[in-house]
């Protein structure tokens, strides 16, 4: 067979050509006839190439136009190339990512790729490859024979081989590998934050500093830990009573002992007991924090910042009283160095201080727990008598307390027995602390 003869025609047409085509010589080793198919409509066949044997059309590959009019190779199956054609957006995001559509599971029409899907394949770590250009024949040597008459202008056609595709962009860093601050960063610039008309009176406004790191924080924390609350309630009457005989006697020495004082104290005594409580994950390992750092959450109206008692089971219950007391007002003023806000293993946040009964925080990031109390009130309740063992009706101090903890961390259990352990040193407070 003399190079340059017309071997196989390849046609996206499921009938057959009306006539077979009359095989001629082409200088570049490529021509393409126009057929029609058995109902007489113009179909454009693909010409062949001087390749080796053509493959099937089970397992070849062919070129063939998607729905924008781009030029893709895919596998000769109409499954097939339904199934990786898909959107500009989803192969600009593919491209930059460095991933092959085909590896994607579709679940859009006839299992086309979807934005959806390939954000889920990156997120989840999926495998990232460059596709192989498809083999092109190197160009036939010159021939002999004399070179055809030009031929008129043919309309135009798909041709028979994409051009050899640009290799995708470099794939991304793992985030496994990347800087936690950048981690966060990157992940709350990919989140979809929608936007929302504005209507007749509304007024608006840019968020500040403040807001926009709230923002940001919250959105990440909540994205990234397991929430689960526990919520439990605690007697104050004991430590009602402590306050009220020590009250003068502390006022001399210059404190002011508040009932989050008892709180952080008595916090502060059991979270080494519970490691995981005062630990937190980092990426694949847990972290169990050798120090019990304690985060105050302080109303600034507007705004919200946490100031934090570093070594909290060193100080007294005074100690911790004048720390969070200092700590609170120069946080008012603006007045906190970075150190001074950053570090936390645990937080405690008081919405009851506005009259909330429970509220139910979200756990700050580098952290897997975060205690929230509710009001201190006045309520009616069924006390047993120790002497005669005879229930009666009784008014106390009592507050709900809830803890949201990380759940990839800590157990329910672990959540149920930290809140215990504090109720009982609550109810039962220290004399001497």
């Amino acid at each position: 067979m003399e190079v340059g003869t017309v071997v196989a025609y390849i046609s996206e047409g499921a009938s057959e050509p009306s006539a077979p085509p009359e095989p001629e010589p082409a200088p570049a080793g490529i021509s393409a006839d126009a057929s029609n198919d058995a109902n007489g409509e113009a179909m454009t066949s693909v010409a062949a190439i001087a390749l080796p044997p053509v493959p099937s059309r089970e397992s070849g590959v062919a070129a063939v136009s998607d729905d924008d009019g781009e030029e893709v190779v895919c596998t000769a199956t109409s499954e097939e190339r339904l199934r990786t054609r898909s959107t500009p957006v989803v192969r600009r995001i593919a491209q930059e990512a460095g991933v092959d559509i085909a590896l994607v599971t579709g679940t859009g029409h006839q299992g086309r790729v979807t934005k959806q899907d390939i954000l889920s394949f990156i997120e989840g770590g999926g495998a990232v490859t460059a596709p192989p250009p498809p083999d092109i024949a190197p160009p036939a040597p010159p021939s002999s024979a004399p070179e055809a008459p030009p031929r008129a202008a043919d309309p135009p056609r798909a041709p028979a081989v994409a051009a050899t595709p640009t290799l995708p962009a470099p794939a991304r860093k793992p985030a496994a590998d990347a800087p936690p601050s950048d981690l966060w960063k990157r992940f709350h610039k990919e989140v979809e934050h929608p936007v929302f008309p504005v209507r007749e009176g509304d007024r608006v406004e840019t968020m500040n500093k403040v807001r926009r790191l709230t923002a940001e924080h919250m959105v990440l924390a909540k994205r990234i830990s397991s929430h689960v609350h526990s919520i439990i309630e605690i007697d104050f009457s004991v430590v009602d009573r402590i306050r009220r005989e020590n009250k003068a006697r502390w006022a001399e020495r210059g404190a002011r002992v508040s009932y989050t004082a008892f709180v952080a104290w008595a916090c502060s005594r059991i979270l080494r007991d519970f490691p995981s409580v005062n630990g937190t994950i980092s990426g694949n390992n847990i972290v169990y924090r050798g120090a019990v750092n304690i985060g105050m959450a302080v109303d600034l109206n507007p705004g919200l910042i946490v100031p934090v008692i570093h070594d909290a089971d060193d100080l007294s219950l005074v100690g911790t009283a004048r720390k969070i007391v200092d700590l609170a007002t120069r946080a008012k003023s603006r007045e906190l160095s970075p150190g001074e806000i950053q570090g936390a293993t645990f937080t405690i946040t008081n919405p009851g201080v506005l009259g909330t009964i429970v509220g139910m925080p979200i756990i700050p990031k580098g952290t897997s727990a975060i205690l929230g109390t509710g009001s201190i009130d006045k309520r009616v309740v069924v006390v047993t008598d120790p002497a005669t063992g005879e229930d009666a009706m009784a008014i106390r101090k009592r507050s709900f307390f809830s803890l949201g903890y990380d759940h990839r961390l800590v157990d329910g259990a672990d959540s149920a027995r930290f809140l215990s352990q504090l109720k009982e040193l609550l109810e039962d407070f220290p004399e001497d602390a």
